[in-house]
């Protein structure tokens, strides 16, 4: 029988995504021992559409991330609103957050691709400076908004590199890295069934592995089988979206904003088939662009769309000088799912605490992950430093038990305003209405953009950020 090597430490964190790589480093340097685990070896792939928003580089610049890029951002902030369907916009500009679209906010300076054509590393940030909307026969451009918050700037990065960077300076705090180790399942306490720590096991050679700690944070993703070990289950009256996205080599990819496209055409806009869906093109700075499409479970067509089948039909009506065709294409169409809006719950029992997907922390509005991971992985962290300097028992129980509802005050009610959104852009009919008489307004789209990106001052903000504050106080936080 072969014997099972074990470890101990004060706080296990499964999963080194963004979520988990910013919880062990923010653990790591207040001294205590962190063992975050991964099961993969990086780089690896993940699906994504690579856009950061202000929001998720203020979280980077709290891990102390260098985001510093050489790339010209133009002018400075100003709104325009042209006419046409996107298809006219200049073969150098890029891409945008979507601000409907379930596209998980990403990286930036993306894949370059290899002569065997196959997605490679970027060598940096691609830095953008708004979300370009295209709906209803406009193209509206909105620069980030200035606050005294929020960075005024966002970024594009593929996660086969951006992942790694979170958790090698994850490594450098102090935190202990562990590639290629799967998570096999919890380790409880036989007296009171507590987490205790968790089984895995090499992904080489399959050598059995024990990490002991009194605290475990799961990062493991929407799989979350740390949660479903502990009947943790996903809610189903929370939304679900699901995205798919594909590299081109592409003269846009250098746009210095993030394109978000709310209606989809077979062929010619507005003389044409349209189809389910919202799209984004982002631009990522080496060469390539991400270009993917993401649907709601609140649409009638989510469970019978054949979704790579659907990116093609887009894409094939865009204009050839994009450059978004087969022969263009690095590596393959790759899709996944967006836990929304608190989808699982509660978000601690037992020792274990929830982040990023595996805690459905996926902003509702925008299908923005990335920086929600990113911020319950420092939330986590915060409350678990609390819990681990008092003594065991019912001191330590009580810190712990917070963590829900921090995550509460601190997301519910804007939750809730989302899925609201959410059934309200599920209905074809309403989303054509919002195009086409919000799309000509730019104070009100200055509003959405700040509503769907999050992006307000707390305090001494303008009329918009009060407004979109007390929207969110008064929402209950469910």
């Amino acid at each position: 029988m072969t014997a099972v090597q074990a470890e101990h430490a004060d706080v296990i964190v499964v999963g080194a995504g963004p979520g988990g790589s910013a919880a062990a480093c923010h653990l790591a340097r207040t001294g205590l021992a962190v063992v975050l685990l991964e099961k993969t070896r990086f780089p690896r792939e993940k699906v994504c559409g690579d856009g950061l928003t202000p929001r998720a580089v203020r979280s980077l610049i709290e891990m102390g991330i260098d985001t510093g890029t050489d790339a010209d951002m133009g002018t400075g902030p100003g709104t325009s609103v042209g006419t046409g369907t996107g298809t006219g916009a200049p073969a150098d500009t890029g891409t945008a957050a979507a601000t409907g679209a379930p596209a998980d906010a990403g990286a930036t300076a993306g894949p370059a691709a290899s002569a065997t054509g196959t997605v490679q590393a970027g060598s940096g940030w691609a830095r953008n400076r708004g979300l370009r909307v295209i709906g209803g026969g406009l193209r509206l451009e909105l620069p980030w908004p200035e606050l005294a918050n929020w960075p005024d700037y966002g970024l594009v990065r593929p996660r086969l590199d951006f992942d790694e960077l979170l958790a090698r300076h994850a490594e450098k705090a102090g935190a202990q890295l562990r590639e290629e180790t799967t998570v096999t399942g919890p380790i409880r306490d036989e007296r009171t069934g507590r987490v205790v720590g968790v089984q895995a096991r090499a992904s080489r050679g399959g050598q059995p592995l024990a990490f002991h700690a009194p605290l475990v944070i799961a990062a493991d993703g929407n799989s979350a089988r740390m949660a479903l070990s502990l009947d943790i289950r996903r809610r189903e009256d929370r939304p679900l979206g699901v995205a798919v996205r594909q590299y081109y080599r592409s003269p846009r990819t250098h746009d210095d904003y993030l394109e978000s496209h709310l209606e989809l055409w077979e062929g010619k806009p507005g003389a044409s088939r349209l189809l389910p869906g919202y799209g984004w093109i982002f631009g990522v700075g080496d060469g390539t662009s991400n270009v993917g499409l993401g649907m709601l479970n609140t649409t009638s067509a989510f469970q019978h769309t054949d979704y790579r089948d659907l990116l093609r039909r887009w894409l094939n009506a865009l204009p050839p000088e994009w450059g978004y065709t087969e022969e263009n294409a690095v590596g393959p169409v790759r899709g996944g799912a967006l836990p929304m809006a608190f989808n699982r719950a509660p978000h601690y029992r037992d020792g274990l605490l929830l982040v990023g997907d595996a805690g459905g922390t996926v902003n509702p509005f925008n299908g923005e992950g990335i920086a929600y991971a990113m911020e319950s992985g420092r939330l986590a962290a915060e409350v678990a430093v609390q819990a681990l300097a008092r003594s065991q028992g019912p001191a330590r129980e009580r810190a712990l038990q917070a963590y829900p509802d921090v995550l509460r005050q601190r997301y519910g009610g804007y939750y809730t305003l989302g899925r609201v959104f959410v059934e309200l852009i599920g209905n074809p009919s309403v989303m054509r209405i919002l195009t086409r008489y919000g799309l000509p307004r730019p104070t009100l789209m200055r509003f959405t953009l700040k509503l769907l990106a999050n992006l307000t001052d707390p305090r001494g903000g303008d009329a918009l950020d009060r407004l979109i504050n007390a929207m969110s106080r008064l929402a209950p936080a469910t």
